[in-house]
């Protein structure tokens, strides 16, 4: 009778037990990702201008080696690199062939447009306003670490510096390159949010690297105030800096964002730091007023 109470004990809490050990141990190696990465960036003199991207007229990618050249040439001068792959071998690498994203299970992205259908040449017209931007959708490479992270690169090689003002500002010229990372590659659970992160580095000169942490997303609509007191009652959790919420709609298909407006760290009223998202397009700095709501999403920052 004793051994069946034990046995039922330890059914129980095992599983619970388990899952609190991988979530420190996650939480540790992506901080420590996030300091090297950080580390490494920091040391690269500019962010775009590796190899060559090229499409034809109809829009079709004739040559295309940014992703492969950015790490080779690149990132494998500032941090350590056991193996390099293709986007034809993504797998070798240690990628998954599918990811369980925040609201379904998706194939692993492959391309800009394939972790947002946004990350393309285009123009949108609201308001009588048009904002326009021109972007190539490379292919993925991927790495390995001496640590045993897997990770994929998307890499924009005409990314911008940062703007000296944001005001109605397209966002996405100013992303160079964005990476999801795997901690312990084919292992399980594969899953975004456990041992599947994002990590995005934004402006050619004096960058900015961000990797997001989704822990909740609001239920309702809330106001500005109300949203940032939402975020701070959770554990660790708090609104998205601007950069941030770029890289949260840069992920889209994997961080579940949808269009609309994203709230993030500073006062409602400033226009610097208000993300509006469309169907085509994401905007930086259009005017919000006082009186608009969003869901507010909660991050925790590495």
């Amino acid at each position: 009778l004793s051994l069946t109470i034990i046995g039922v004990v330890a059914a129980i809490t095992l599983p619970s037990l388990t899952g609190n050990i991988n979530e420190r141990t996650w939480n540790t190696q992506r901080k420590a990702l996030y300091a090297r990465f950080s580390q490494a960036v920091a040391l690269m003199p500019s962010l775009n201008g590796y190899g060559n991207l090229t499409e034809d007229a109809s829009g079709s990618v004739t040559e295309d080696t940014v992703a492969e050249t950015f790490v080779t040439a690149g990132l494998s001068k500032v941090l350590k690199i056991n193996n390099v792959c293709d986007s034809d071998h993504l797998t070798d690498c240690g990628i998954p062939a599918k990811l369980t994203a925040r609201t379904s299970v998706i194939d692993f992205p492959t391309n800009w447009t394939s972790l947002n259908s946004q990350m393309k040449s285009t123009s949108f017209t609201q308001g009588g306003v048009t904002w326009q931007y021109s972007m190539i959708n490379s292919k993925a490479a991927a790495f390995e670490t001496q640590n045993g992270e897997s990770i994929a690169v998307f890499y924009n090689p005409m990314c911008k510096p940062q703007p000296a003002l944001l005001k109605g500002t397209v966002v996405q010229p100013y992303v160079c390159a964005n990476f999801v990372y795997d901690l312990n590659g084919l292992k399980g659970p594969n899953t975004f949010g456990k041992d599947i992160g994002i990590v995005t580095a934004l402006y050619s000169t004096d960058s900015s690297v961000v990797a997001p942490v989704i822990v909740k997303l609001g239920e309702t609509n809330m106001l500005f105030e109300d949203g940032m007191k939402y975020c701070r009652a959770l554990d660790e959790a708090r609104m998205p800096n601007k950069e941030e919420a770029i890289s949260l709609f840069v992920n889209k298909n994997l961080s579940g964002l949808n269009p609309g407006h994203i709230m993030t760290t500073s006062s409602s009223g400033d226009i610097s730091r208000i993300l509006h998202l469309d169907t085509a397009v994401a905007v930086m700095g259009v005017l919000i007023k006082s009186t608009a709501t969003a869901k507010p999403f909660c991050i925790k920052r590495n």
